[in-house]
């Protein structure tokens, strides 16, 4: 990756001895074929123990940024600092990032042929005028990507205007598409190499979150989210689905048998699109289970439907049983997540030696690592809605049984709000190809059904609303229910039909655990505020668990989280 770099790159040794080094390097010091085999030849004062150093060479100014010692070699990087004195390079750490215009063919696609490169550049010129304020240096080292590089010092400011970039590029008429970016920043790494994998890193998250802003990665596994108020970025995912649906018919073709697992207190997504996954393996002829511990109220009814089928005769096993028969061979499909511990076995997923995870929901801390195949867009209304799509671009014949169809169709029904919610075109292309294979919208209709208890339970929760910061309400569920998780997330969907309210949120308690359930109407970020308290989900719809608090301590605590997010989306 050190040849795309626009500036210098060096490695040396303690002594200075150089090691490796980039075209650029050999292009700016050495363009004659000059045998350089220390840096300290190049700069005399050069000190490998100072992090940032100036020195004027040639006539022009360079900044030195050198890396920790790592195996006994250390990373410097040389860049060109002409428009700056010395004095202003004498101190501070240095932060990575790259940044992406993540709907760049999107808008390509809508601007008229001959303003499109004009529009492009004042695109460019903007980007590059607003990280140059800031002291930094920014490349584009791709049609959509750029490099940079600033003085951690910087990073506080950037965050107090709020990466005020995003919103300049995305005012520049662009045709019928505003240009959307996404900003991925690494600090604190071993080595500035190590930071840029970090920046790396954090700007694939941010385009796997839908895009539209930024995250920082500090360490590891500590990020900071900023931005992705703007609904996710829908592209033209044909060619995408047809990659994915051959990657998995490959792996389901050369493994002895599959294992699918949904996440906890499943839900119709969840076991619809379970079920969809359910239908190619059998017509690929491999034996495959669903792990399915309990059979709440919102997935009995497709249950029922399911087992009324002949095809799921001994489908379904529990946790224990998928441990002990999962071998080297077995593939496991992961649905409607990709967060280790909200699995249905999470120990399943430490024992499989080839995943497939596929899910839609914005990607979190915490994501599965180490699978074989991911199909993950966080645009897709639900985990059925890509299992369909697959499912259109197979040509391979396979037939799905009416139950199979209808769960599909459930679980997109649920998860867009009988289509009112995260709806593209696509969404209604899978709805309409299983209607084609003969799902009945009456059937589906069926599976949503609730008892005259469970309807006097929510008319309960809903009077006893809080209408909270203006335009939110909140409301505490004391009733007791087979399944307050679920319970408590279509509560949430109906105090949004109150008029004036944006945002939703419904609390409830259950073995010693208070769960929290967030539905928005888009103008309110439900994910930001379910994050901060530890959770995650869509802009429209998110969650936490919260343990060793108690109900009032927990309504305290989400207040307290909403007013923060308010004050920072009014400064």
């Amino acid at each position: 990756m050190y040849q795309n770099f626009p500036f210098a790159y060096v490695k040396i040794k303690a002594d200075t001895e150089i090691v490796s080094f980039n075209d650029k390097f050999k292009d700016v010091f050495a363009p004659n074929g000059e045998n350089i085999t220390k840096l300290n030849e190049l700069y005399e004062k050069f000190d490998v123990s100072q992090k940032v150093q100036a020195a004027k060479i040639n006539g022009v100014m360079y900044r030195f940024f050198t890396g920790d010692v790592c195996d006994g070699v250390t990373d410097v990087f040389i860049v060109d600092n002409s428009r700056q004195s010395d004095a202003d390079c004498n101190n501070g750490t240095v932060l990575a990032g790259l940044l992406v215009l993540d709907n760049y063919t999107e808008v390509e696609e809508s601007t008229e042929a001959l303003r499109f490169p004009h529009r492009l550049a004042v695109v460019d010129r903007k980007i590059n005028e607003y990280f140059t304020e800031y002291g930094g240096i920014i490349k584009k080292i791709e049609r959509d990507k750029y490099i940079f590089v600033l003085r951690e010092e910087h990073l506080e400011e950037l965050k107090k205007n709020k990466f005020s970039i995003t919103e300049m590029v995305s005012k520049i008429e662009m045709g019928d598409v505003p240009m959307s970016m996404s900003i991925g920043i690494g600090i604190n790494g071993a080595t500035l190499a190590q930071s840029m994998e970090y920046a790396r890193g954090a700007v694939d998250l941010a385009l796997a979150r839908g895009g539209g802003q930024i995250v920082i990665r500090e360490a590891e596994d500590k990020y900071q989210f900023m931005g992705g108020n703007g609904r996710e970025i829908t592209k033209n995912t044909g060619i995408r689905a047809r990659i994915k649906a051959y990657g998995i018919t490959e792996l389901i073709k050369t493994c002895t048998d599959v294992i699918v697992m949904g996440h906890k207190n499943p839900d119709l997504d969840s076991l619809g699109s379970c079920a969809g996954i359910f239908a190619i393996c059998r017509f690929f002829e491999r034996k495959c289970n669903i792990v399915l511990n309990t059979i709440n109220s919102s997935i009995s009814a497709l249950y029922k439907h399911l087992m009324e089928d002949n095809q799921h005769e001994n489908c379904f096993i529990d946790s224990e049983t998928a441990l002990k028969q999962i071998k080297r061979r077995t593939l496991l499909i992961i649905m409607d997540t990709h967060k280790r511990n909200m699995c249905e076995c999470p120990e399943l997923v430490d024992k499989a030696k080839n995943m497939v995870v596929i899910d839609h929901h914005r990607k979190g801390q915490g994501a599965i690592e180490g699978y074989a195949l991911t199909y993950h867009e966080s645009f897709a209304s639900s985990a059925s809605e890509l299992v369909t799509e697959m499912l259109m671009y197979m040509n391979q014949g396979i037939r799905l049984s009416k139950a199979e169809a209808e769960g599909l169709l459930a679980g997109i029904t649920v998860d867009t709000k009988n289509f009112a919610f995260k709806t593209s075109s696509m969404t209604f292309q899978a709805a309409a190809y299983l209607k084609q294979l003969g799902a009945d919208t009456v059937a589906v209709r069926r599976l949503f059904r609730n008892s005259l208890e469970n309807y006097i339970a929510k008319a309960n929760v809903v009077s006893s609303a809080e209408i909270y910061a203006k335009n939110m309400a909140v409301s505490v569920m004391d009733e007791k229910t087979d399944n307050p998780v679920v319970f408590i997330a279509q509560v949430a969907d109906e105090l949004l039909g109150i008029k004036g309210v944006e945002a939703s949120y419904v609390l409830t308690e259950a073995d010693g655990t208070v769960y929290i359930s967030a539905r928005s109407l888009g103008k309110i970020n439900v994910q930001r505020i379910m994050e901060k308290m530890g959770g995650g989900g869509h802009q429209s719809g998110a969650a936490t668990q919260l343990t060793g608090i108690s109900t009032e301590e927990a309504v305290a605590l989400l207040k307290k989280t909403i007013d923060e997010y308010v004050e920072e989306n009014s400064r």
